[in-house]
């Protein structure tokens, strides 16, 4: 086997010309690798006393949020009910419009059944899924169900104060009305808040209800009475402490008396909230020390209008969502977006409607956000209670506008006049701004890319990227070689990018800068393949985003990022609950994906100059399973192990260390120079038996690091590096 150093796929010639890319202030690139015959060592060397002239960027280890089924609402968001709204639900078919538009199911039969799919999700027991489907069909909102027989529980879709959709609800006895079943966090606490927005042309009392599965009534609390303008009614619930905080509930607002009474939304909160968020989605980000976060898409904002998201929540409009299906209430807009990143310590980007939005909207959304009270957003702002500027730096102009499955795709050259016209109105408004061009992913192709750098007019020097890479993979594939062909992606990107860098360059855009926008594993179980073969990969075996695949996977990328120096500004990384990889929350319980302990890992690197590396290591060949790796990079070679090093900023190192290999473990043996350091340095471990092993609700920390002590010799020590593994060396200075 040949023992040439080898720094990227492409040989020693890419590693020059990355070097130079990087602008280290040292003659050698950030990492220097060696392959050697023996795979079951492997040894680091760290110049430590060699840092590079820049510092690893503080936004490498954000996240992105969007509107897509189960991450802000019933993620982030702290309301626990469905539909709250009462909006008008739409169930997505799958298939597009030619516009991009998502196709909503329309027989009966199919929304039926895609509700009680959704429904024992939230905690519906199988006896009341016919109930929910009959009042569906009568005109009852989604997930609300009936209290009382038909005849006499009588349901029309009515209006609200500003012209949305609102329920009426006619009972023909006291006792009567509406309910919807749930999980609430009771682990975490017995109190909740309830607020009901309504009205009735005759004075209604309500009462809201809380019973278990087995009909005992767990609480009971009367609301007070609606009247006949617009307002709100609250009341505070207290589960008594023998109830086991596994159980369901159904909450009923139940009339006092026989009338009406028209609802517009109904918000059940626990009691222990974050100025309306789950707190312990805000406790774990952090913990995190998130950097940065996206919103509102993806997908979804292509078709969102900011203006629906702010003011008063009860009179916000309920759309459909045409991205994903669903509604969207409106109830987490862009203040409710802007001051959880003040909770959880964030700075936010938002990413603008490039596609059924107008420049004007956008323009008139930076000066909501930044502009002083005098001006007209500034002063719908401050109106709406927030006097203050949000002072928001990060815009990006459209998301994956290539795409035909976004509303209002465009061609590249349709999209670089957009970009002139959007960047222009926005930066009238502040021109302080960095915005951020749409970029089609480097494994696609770079038509759109080479179009819109040559034909973009308006100042920039930012574009994004979606390297949201898989494809379908069949039954009969080996699950090891999906996690080996994932192994491999970084040291292709990280070539993409380069080449991406240097067209920029070409182009004439000056200090060039790509943000990467949305990242995640993107594999998926296709279909069987060759009957003659086993099955070997299912949805189990499948390495996903919830496993210590997507940890190991992501802290590549972001070495893979440092090591292109400051041209890799941001990482934003899918998402925050429910979606991709990161936080879980099901049955209101909060627990962390392996990758968010990565992450949490790498961000001590994030504002540290980077340290040069030499790795001597055995070498692996991609297999060629993921369908975008063989088409866009294929036979990509990679040393079983990656290394990455920083200054600790006390005179010390840290090292992040990944084992990218599948058959055992690795002796590793960590050299230095340039430090003397401490007896005992801190070993971080995060490591699976299998590369598609997670963290679930029966078992959240089965994937869980733990840190150990190490004995260090005069500039060395040795570990043993398990697969399927991210380590973290803290190497100090030692005292004098």
């Amino acid at each position: 086997m040949s023992r040439k150093k080898v720094f990227l796929r492409r040989g020693p010639a890419a590693a020059l010309a990355l070097g130079a890319l990087c602008g280290a202030a040292f003659s050698e690139p950030i990492r220097q690798v060696e392959f050697a015959p023996d795979p079951g060592k492997a040894e680091i060397q760290v110049r430590a006393d060699r840092p590079a002239s820049y510092r690893i960027s503080r936004l490498l280890t954000g996240k992105f949020a969007e509107h897509l089924w189960w991450n802000i609402y019933n993620g982030m968001d702290a309301q626990i009910l469905r539909n709250p709204t009462f909006g008008e639900y739409t169930f997505r078919a799958g298939p597009m419009s030619p516009d991009g538009v998502a196709l909503f199911l329309w027989r009966d039969s199919a929304i039926d059944a895609e509700l009680q799919r959704q429904a024992r999700r939230y905690g519906w027991p199988e006896t009341a899924l016919e109930g929910l489907v009959r009042a569906r069909r009568d005109g009852l909102a989604c997930f609300w169900a009936r209290v009382g027989p038909a005849e006499e529980v009588r349901v029309s879709p009515d209006v609200g104060p500003k012209g949305s959709r609102a329920q009426r609800i006619q009972i023909a006895c006291a006792g009567q009305g509406v309910c919807q079943w749930t999980w609430l966090p009771a682990h975490r606490t017995r109190r909740y808040e309830l607020a009901v927005y309504g009205r009735a042309p005759e004075p209604f009392p309500l009462k809201v209800e809380l019973r278990d599965e087995s009909g005992a009534s767990c609480a009971e609390v009367s609301l007070g009475r609606l009247a006949d303008s617009w307002g709100w009614l609250r009341a505070r619930l207290e589960l008594p402490a023998d109830v086991p905080p596994e159980a369901r509930y159904r909450l009923a607002l139940l009339g006092e008396r026989p009338g009406q009474a028209v609802l517009r939304c109904v918000f059940l909160r626990p009691a222990d909230h974050v100025e309306g968020f789950d707190p312990d989605v805000v406790r774990l980000l952090k913990a995190l020390r998130l950097p940065l976060l996206r919103w509102p898409g993806g997908n979804f904002v292509s078709g969102y209008h900011w203006r629906d998201g702010v003011g008063p929540a009860a009179t916000r409009p309920s759309r459909p969502n045409y991205a994903w299906g669903g509604v969207e209430p409106n109830t987490f807009g862009t203040d409710e977006f802007l001051r959880f990143c003040q909770v959880v310590g964030c700075e936010p980007m938002i990413c603008v409607n490039a596609g059924s939005g107008s420049p004007e909207e956008a323009a008139a959304w930076v000066e909501y956000c930044n502009g002083a009270t005098n001006t007209p957003m500034g002063a719908l702002r401050a109106a709406n209670g927030h006097p203050e500027p949000y002072r928001v730096r990060h815009w990006e102009i459209g998301n994956e506008l290539w795409g035909r499955w976004q509303f209002y795709w465009t061609t590249p050259e349709g999209y670089a006049d957009r970009f002139d016209r959007f960047v222009r109105a926005m930066r009238a408004v502040d021109p302080t701004i960095q915005v951020y061009a749409c970029g089609e992913p480097v494994f696609r192709g770079s038509r759109w890319n080479r179009t819109i750098l040559r034909r973009i007019r308006a100042p920039w020097n930012a574009i994004t990227d979606h390297p949201l890479i898989g494809g379908s993979v069949p039954q009969t594939a080996d699950p090891l070689d999906v996690y080996r062909d994932f192994m491999a992606v970084p040291e292709a990107l990280e070539a993409k990018w380069a080449a991406l860098r240097e067209e920029m360059s070409r182009a004439g855009v000056k200090n060039p800068r790509l943000g990467v926008t949305e990242l995640q594993l993107f594999a998926r179980v296709g279909r069987r393949g060759d009957p003659a073969k086993p099955v070997r990969l299912t949805s189990e075996t499948l390495p996903r985003q919830s496993s210590i695949t997507e940890a190991v996977y992501d802290t590549l990328i972001y070495h893979a990022c440092v090591r292109l120096g400051p041209f890799v500004s941001l990482v934003t990384h899918s998402a925050v609950v429910n979606h991709g990889g990161g936080l879980r929350k099901e049955r209101e319980r909060v627990w962390a994906d392996p990758c968010y302990y990565a992450r949490a890992a790498f961000a001590v690197f994030c504002g540290r100059r980077p340290l040069p590396v030499r790795i001597r290591c055995g070498e692996a060949r991609a297999p060629g399973v993921l369908p975008d790796l063989r088409a866009a990079a294929p036979g990509v070679r990679y040393g079983l192990v990656d290394a990455l090093a920083a200054e600790d900023g006390q005179g010390g190192m840290w090292i992040s260390l990944i084992h990218r290999g599948t058959d055992g473990p690795i002796r590793t043996r960590v050299r230095w120079t340039g430090l003397e350091a401490a007896d005992r340095a801190e070993l971080w471990l995060l490591q699976a038996d299998k590369p598609w092993q997670g963290n679930t609700l029966g078992r959240p920390d089965q994937v869980a690091p733990r840190v150990v002590r190490i004995a260090t010799e005069p500039g060395a020590l040795t570990l043993e590096l398990p697969p399927f593994s991210v380590a973290r060396l803290r190497i100090r200075a030692r005292k004098p």
